[in-house]
């Protein structure tokens, strides 16, 4: 597969990038033979996250004696040092290794972005692991535009991920060539918006007339990378009709659905998953359907006592009517549970 350099980190990363999400979904050994078989397939980058339940785990075990063919990013939530340095040392027995490439600061908002730059921070962590070989470069992941440009600008970061995808293409104006401008690396999440995007062949095409961004796509199947794996080593250019059916789908879909970046959280005083109760159809069409009641009746419980008080309208990022859409969400769960 060819591969690009990923910013000043001068690493040679495949075209394409493997998201850690999904591979929690299969028994243990698939997935760590899907690991497997996508670093057969020319991929050796592999994206995950502390907070991706098994993820971690499985990775690592499916590296054993592979370590050297791959770019591994992970991350963490947390901005305090003690926590973050926890972390990374949890990470690192995880994954079973004795270095991250790149060591990311996950879902970093305006108020994380300035408790991440304080002294004592998870940032001073940081730097002090890269000086002791523990990590090689640090990153930074972000749902909100101003604090990824604001990120960028610092040149803090050498690698960042934010969301990009034909209907949430903000970043094609400005953060994606700023980021090339400053040589700092830039990778894509959500390049199926969450799941929303069906089309792999529209969603992979546009996503590679951008030389300089890497999709980190998840995948739960091994048809699902050949697929993909197969567009991107393919002719990629967007025909008319298909520049037509993605302006039919941006139409349809809009921009105004949750990303689940969590922004609303933890500040509703009923304790409510907003996010997951707001994407429940996702959910059910996306994972095993067979516990999804029962997985999930906690939580729409507590959506039920919502106090309609709006703290989490006033943090979303995208400006969502998020007590109208978790009215949806738990409307759909009700239909499912009669089922």
């Amino acid at each position: 597969m060819k591969k690009i350099r990923l910013g000043r980190t001068d690493l040679e990363i495949s075209r394409i990038g493997m998201g850690g999400i999904p591979l929690q979904r299969p028994s243990e050994e698939n997935a760590v033979k899907l690991i497997k078989y996508a670093l057969d397939q020319g991929i050796n980058l592999i994206d995950t996250s502390r907070h991706y339940g098994t993820s971690e785990e499985r990775i690592g075990k499916a590296l054993k004696g592979r370590r050297d063919e791959v770019v591994l990013i992970t991350r963490q939530s947390l901005m305090d040092g003690m926590t973050a340095k926890k972390n990374l040392q949890q990470s690192l027995a995880t994954l079973q290794t004795d270095y991250i490439d790149v060591w990311e600061f996950h879902n970093v908002g305006k108020e994380k972005y300035e408790n991440l730059l304080k002294p004592g921070s998870a940032f001073d962590i940081a730097k002090q692991a890269q000086k002791e070989g523990k990590i090689k470069h640090i990153g930074i992941t972000s749902h909100c535009f101003e604090t990824m440009e604001k990120a960028i600008i610092s040149e803090n970061f050498d690698v960042v991920l934010f969301p990009f995808n034909f209907v949430n293409n903000e970043a094609a104006d400005s953060l994606i060539p700023l980021a090339k401008k400053l040589d700092i690396g830039f990778t894509s999440m959500k390049p199926f918006a969450g799941g929303r995007l069906q089309n792999a062949s529209l969603v992979m095409k546009y996503l590679m007339q951008f030389d300089d961004v890497i999709p980190v796509p998840g995948f739960e199947k091994i048809e699902e990378i050949e697929e993909v794996v197969k567009i991107v080593e393919g002719n990629y250019k967007l025909s008319t009709e298909e520049m037509h059916q993605i302006n039919l789908v941006k139409k349809d879909l809009g921009k105004k659905f949750c990303q689940w970046c969590g922004y609303c959280m933890p500040s509703c005083p009923q304790d409510i998953y907003i996010p997951g109760v707001i994407n429940l159809k996702v959910s059910y069409n996306l994972w095993p359907q067979g516990d999804f009641v029962a997985n999930y009746q906690e939580e729409v419980n507590k959506a039920k006592k919502c106090i309609e008080c709006r703290i989490c309208e006033s943090k979303c990022p995208y400006s969502l009517e998020t007590v109208n859409l978790l009215k949806k969400g738990i409307d759909f769960f009700d239909k499912v549970a009669q089922l």
